[in-house]
């Protein structure tokens, strides 16, 4: 009754212009303000944010543009976990293939592994489709990119869009989540996190073809060349720990040290695998399963031993193939191509 008695209140004081000038007045619309400050909390989250805008028609891009890694962590994070990926505009039928392999994998009703997913846009045209469709989900960290073309590996394009990478993780582990990284060319065929077992920095897979037992260990493999391991960045899940960001901080002096060059068609793996080898007795790593977790030069490469390991599958990574469309064919040949038949899984839902 007090609440509808403001609202009459506050209704009579716009249609009378002596009485909200007066002192009473003010005092009653301040207190107006207080309430709508107590009864509705989710005033500061993006999906409110978003119905202000359509509803005030004011345009979208406004809200995103200035929509911060540390409110989109906030909204998107359930129990300190993240899930990101970072996408060009180019690629967002890989993102959306991908997000439906993770909608499938569901640990609970309450508990989806997609609402954990944080898209790190690296254009505005990707920051705008996804948000337009999923309000909240993407985030863009300037410099945007440029969003027009498909950057293939070892381009310059592709060396500028994967470099900042860590430094996006670091960030994160900073604001004290854990962090799981996947590239938006693979697909999930288990739920990835029962496989994270004990409680090391960093667990990543391994990215070389050589066929391992399966009771290998989980410790660093040797290296392969000029003292540099081949671990793939790709897929790596962080705890925020001293070791992970340790990590993640040598892994941007790397990149730093090694920019690409038309002589040096870079990317940022080296990197990552030279920062493994100044921080070894620094960091608790730990090599996940080549069973659950093969690159794509075994998987696509070995049939034999695909028969083999067959249910033991959880992510599998669509690498060692170069181009967009090459990449898509591949998936297709394989039956990993989800966009074409359950589009409807995917949060962004079908693509126009």
């Amino acid at each position: 009754m007090e609440k509808q008695k403001l609202f009459s209140s506050a209704s009579h004081l716009s249609h009378s212009s002596t009485s909200i000038l007066s002192r009473n007045g003010l005092l009653l619309l301040i207190t107006l303000l207080v309430l709508l400050g107590v009864f509705l909390p989710w005033a500061g989250s993006p999906l409110f944010l978003f119905s202000i805008t359509y509803s005030s028609s004011s345009s979208l891009p406004s809200i995103w543009h200035d929509y911060s890694l540390v409110n989109a962590a906030k909204f998107v994070a359930k129990n300190g976990t993240l899930i990101v990926c970072t996408v060009s505009y180019p690629f967002f039928p890989f993102l959306n293939n991908w997000l439906i392999s993770v909608s499938r994998q569901k640990q609970c009703r309450s508990n989806k592994h997609q609402d954990k997913v944080l898209v790190i846009a690296e254009d505005y045209a990707t920051l705008y489709k996804v948000n337009s469709k999923w309000p909240g989900h993407a985030v863009l960290i300037p410099p945007a990119l440029d969003s027009q073309t498909a950057h293939n590996f070892g381009s310059q394009g592709f060396f500028n869009l994967t470099s900042r990478r860590p430094e996006h993780l670091l960030q994160l582990l900073e604001l004290g989540y854990n962090v799981m990284y996947n590239d938006v060319d693979m697909v999930w065929l288990q739920d990835p996190f029962p496989y994270l077992e004990g409680n090391h920095d960093v667990y990543f897979m391994d990215d070389k073809t050589t066929i391992k037992p399966l009771s290998r260990s989980h410790d660093m493999p040797p290296s392969v060349r000029n003292g540099r391991t081949n671990i793939c960045s790709c897929m790596i899940f962080l705890r925020p720990t001293n070791g992970a960001k340790l990590l993640m901080k040598q892994w941007m002096e790397e990149l730093h040290a090694q920019p690409w060059s038309k002589s040096n068609k870079g990317n940022d793996q080296p990197g990552f695998n030279w920062a493994l080898g100044k921080t070894a007795h620094q960091v608790d790593v730990y090599v996940l399963s080549q069973a659950a977790f093969p690159t794509g030069g075994v998987y696509f490469w070995n049939k034999t031993w695909v028969k083999e390991t067959k249910g033991k599958h959880v992510i599998i990574h669509n690498n060692y193939i170069v181009g967009f469309n090459n990449k898509m064919k591949r998936f297709r040949q394989f039956g990993l191509w989800l966009v074409d038949d359950h589009a409807l899984e995917s949060p962004l839902g079908k693509l126009e």
